[in-house]
């Protein structure tokens, strides 16, 4: 991230300070995680930080000129350029796949096989590696495409450099980072001194707290002051919702749209994911720098293949939630398809037109043939691929999901629901996170 990004969101965060929109957030431990998130100190070349692919400023949607007073939580660079990948702290390094989103992340339950269910559930990435929040805050700064730290001591020790750090380390856990030796160039292959591991997870705790607050989690989209009776759907919109939950799309089968329960026995809207995993069967990226290999999702973690000899993970990535979906782009594991439009339309077509184009960028993608399936094993074809939907019908599920953006007091101009309106969901309690 360029110096000049870096301060307008120093700027855009003191706004939000003073307008009062971060005030659940000034809890000393989820202000410590919001320095960390934005840190851009914490990487190789001190240019990278979380917020570097997980905005949390708003962002332009295509045809618009202005910007929606929403956030996506992903690299606006990839939503502006279309790119599928970010750069990483690195000249000419970037990343192998799409940035996903943080919003809405908390609630992804902890990765573990669902006996009932015959499936893979939760965890973070697009392969669950990481069991939760805190443990996905802890790969982006050793990442060699991403931040690119060479270990945990190092990291620590750019910690050290902040005295910010070192008096809230000592208040909120009681480490003296200043006691910890300062090797800021120290390798993995190093034994680092006691307290390095500790403070390492301590600061992915701080920002998996930050990520876990309502900012990041806001419920202020159409559809939620729908569902609160503020306002209606238009009748595009409603027909939308009508088909997204019936049989003929299958949306709701990986996309429920049932509410949450919550401790204090209230409930909060739905995420639209069942958290599950799944091949659908996309043609691959040769867009994405470097052209490298095929993903194979979930069935290529050592310790998941070690359990499935047989293959049958391969290929799945992880179904993710549809809220702000419209604000994201481009979308998938590999951003191969640029728009909302095109991924409805590739739900809808995929069996029923031949795969004979050759990649992406043939001209007669999306339109008149696809491309054969990134990894063909397992790929679904019983919630997908020929769902016989007129244009009229895509254009509908289109004009329904743009309802889950947030922010819709301020970019939405509606009378019963004016610039402010707070959530009809505010005072309700979050699930426990893991």
């Amino acid at each position: 991230m360029s110096r000049h990004r870096s301060v307008r969101v120093v700027a855009f965060l003191a706004m939000l300070s003073a307008s009062g929109l971060f005030a659940d957030v000034r809890a000393t431990e989820q202000q410590l995680g919001q320095m960390l998130y934005l840190d851009t100190n914490l990487s190789l070349h001190r240019n990278q930080s979380c917020n570097s692919c997980h905005d949390i400023q708003a962002v332009r949607l295509q045809g618009r000129s202005t910007a929606l007073p929403a956030a996506g939580f992903v690299d606006p660079d990839n939503v502006r350029d279309g790119s599928a990948v970010s750069k990483g702290s690195i000249a000419n390094v970037s990343g192998t796949l799409n940035a996903p989103s943080v919003g809405y992340a908390r609630f992804s339950p902890a990765f573990h096989w669902d006996e009932g269910e015959g499936l893979y559930i939760g965890g973070q990435f697009w392969n669950g590696r990481a069991a939760t929040l805190a443990e996905q805050a802890m790969g982006p700064p050793l990442n060699p495409r991403e931040m690119a730290m060479p270990s945990q001591w190092a990291v620590v020790s750019r910690l050290r450099e902040n005295p910010v750090y070192v008096a809230q380390f000592r208040t909120l856990y009681d480490i003296d980072l200043e006691a910890i030796p300062a090797n800021a160039t120290a390798s993995s292959e190093l034994k680092p001194p006691p307290g390095v591991e500790e403070a390492y997870a301590r600061m992915a705790q701080a920002i998996a707290a930050f990520e876990k607050g309502r900012f990041f989690n806001r419920f202020t989209s159409k559809y939620d002051f729908v569902m609160a009776g503020f306002t209606e759907f238009t009748e595009q919109e409603r027909a939308g919702l009508e088909l997204f939950n019936n049989e003929k799309s299958q949306c709701s089968e990986c996309h429920p749209s049932a509410p949450l329960e919550t401790p204090d026995g209230g409930y909060l809207p739905p995420l639209f994911t069942d958290f599950s995993y799944d091949n659908l069967g996309l043609p691959r990226n040769l867009n994405i720098p470097g052209n490298p290999e095929p993903d194979p999702g979930l069935g290529g973690r050592s310790d998941i293949a070690a359990r499935d000899p047989d293959g049958q993970e391969l290929g799945k990535h992880k179904v993710m939630g549809l809220r702000n979906i419209a604000v994201t782009a481009p979308y998938m594991h590999n951003g191969v398809l640029a728009t909302l439009a095109d991924v409805v339309h590739f739900y809808n077509t995929r069996d029923s037109k031949p795969r004979t184009c050759r990649d992406t960028n043939d001209a007669g993608f999306g339109e008149d043939c696809w491309p054969v399936p990134e990894v063909a094993r397992n790929v679904n074809v019983e919630e997908l691929g020929d769902l016989g939907l007129a244009e009229e019908q895509e254009q509908a599920l289109v004009a329904f999901m743009h309802t889950l953006t947030d922010g819709y007091p301020e970019w939405g101009k509606d009378p019963k629901v004016p610039p402010g309106t707070a959530s009809p969901f505010a005072g309700t309690a979050f699930p426990p996170a893991p």
